[in-house]
């Protein structure tokens, strides 16, 4: 740790971490706002350039636990590095792909770090402080991620939809350059992993605690994700927005992520499983009252700034529940909690196009998305009474 740097209040390696996370919001959350200009590009439909994003997705949870164990034996500087290598060809394989299924596939490769990366950036980020601020930390480099979605997402979107879509895969592999250089700079050698016990690591996993942890990150991410993959058309119909409001609220929203993961990671220091009980029913409310708000231009503004504040203060909280819950393992327990994460984004996506294409109309996405973050609260409650039970017993 490096104290000096500390008490300037500055964490060069943080920062280091937080530019690599910010390079994958931009290509995960890109794509979606490039969909009509990459399927024109590659001559298919809207719905099949959609599956562009869901391979990605997918990548991100196959890819989450394979790449921690195959790099667990390097140092921790050098496999952050090769991942954001792998993160950097992906993006060129992207600009330079020929055709919808070499882009597929080139986005599957560049999803492959995704899992890793922050499952190991957040052990690491965790290690560069005292252990009263370690949610903090963990906040700090996601909030790469979170600015991403304020400023690189619609800069990216821009340049895909009025220069090319090949030309901003292509400067985001610039931003996997950036990060490789400063990762290099900033973090310290470390000593060389050991050889994984693939058999004790797994069996960590299968612990109830963990589990429990894990079944709370998927609900967490799948009530965000209800409402956030439908928040364009749910604004054109229920607000009678214009693509102008729309692209504000899309701002706002990544305006509450930003200040929702500075605020999680705050409040995670005083209690993980408190702030994540916190912030969900928080989530449920303001989905819940979302469709009472969400018809005037000024009550959408202030409800979606809410809900992405909610929505992400939820992060940092479960990222360290799992950590802690698996101290044996908790790399690959941080990368499968990512994955399992990307798992909630696919459920959440699914469940609001259920809901959508049962004719229950826009205004019962945020609902479903609410109860999905009622159940997430509930898994929060049995987790904190099974620890006391055990407490109890011992």
């Amino acid at each position: 740790m490096n104290t000096t740097l500390e008490k300037r209040g500055f964490n060069w390696p943080l920062l280091a971490l937080a530019v690599g996370a910010f390079g994958i919001g931009v290509t995960e959350f890109s794509p979606m706002g490039m969909l009509p200009v990459i399927a024109q590009g590659v001559d298919v439909s809207i719905p099949s350039a959609g599956l562009l994003v869901s391979a990605y997705a997918m990548g991100v949870m196959i890819g989450a636990p394979v790449m921690t164990l195959l790099f667990s034996r390097w140092g921790k500087r050098t496999a952050l590095m090769a991942l954001m290598l792998i993160f950097t060809l992906g993006n060129i394989l992207s600009a330079l792909s020929p055709d919808y299924w070499t882009l597929l596939i080139a986005r599957v490769v560049t999803s492959l770090n995704h899992g890793a990366f922050f499952g190991l950036g957040s052990v690491v980020a965790a290690s560069l402080v005292k252990k009263e601020k370690q949610a903090s930390a963990v906040a700090t480099m996601f909030m790469g991620l979170t600015i991403a979605n304020v400023g690189g997402v619609p800069v990216a979107t821009w340049i895909g939809q009025q220069i090319g879509w090949r030309e901003a895969f292509a400067g985001t592999a610039v931003l996997g350059l950036i990060t490789i250089a400063a990762l290099w700079l900033a973090l310290p050698k470390g000593a060389p992993g050991q050889r994984p016990d693939v058999r004790r690591e797994l069996k960590v996993l299968m612990r109830p605690q963990v589990v429990i942890a894990l079944l709370t990150t998927v609900l967490g991410a799948s009530a965000m994700f209800t409402l956030f993959t439908y928040v364009a058309p749910m604004l054109e119909v229920l607000t009678n927005a214009s693509g102008g409001f729309v692209t504000l609220a899309l701002a706002l929203i990544g305006l509450g992520f930003t200040i929702g993961n500075w605020l999680g990671g705050r409040v995670a220091d005083w209690s993980l499983d408190g702030a994540t009980a916190i912030f969900l029913a928080a989530l449920t409310m303001i989905m819940l009252a979302t469709p009472f708000l969400i018809g005037s231009h000024v009550g959408a503004a202030v409800i979606l700034l809410l809900w992405g504040g909610a929505a992400f203060a939820i992060v940092p909280p479960v990222q360290m529940r799992v950590m802690q819950a698996a101290s044996d393992a908790p790399g690959l327990a941080s990368s499968i909690n990512i994955g399992a994460f990307n798992f909630g984004n696919a459920i959440g996506a699914a469940v609001g196009g259920a809901v959508i294409s049962a004719g229950l109309g826009y205004a019962a996405v945020p609902v479903a998305g609410g109860l999905l973050a009622a159940a997430g609260l509930g898994l929060v409650w049995l987790s904190y009474r099974s620890a006391k039970q055990i407490s109890c017993t011992i």
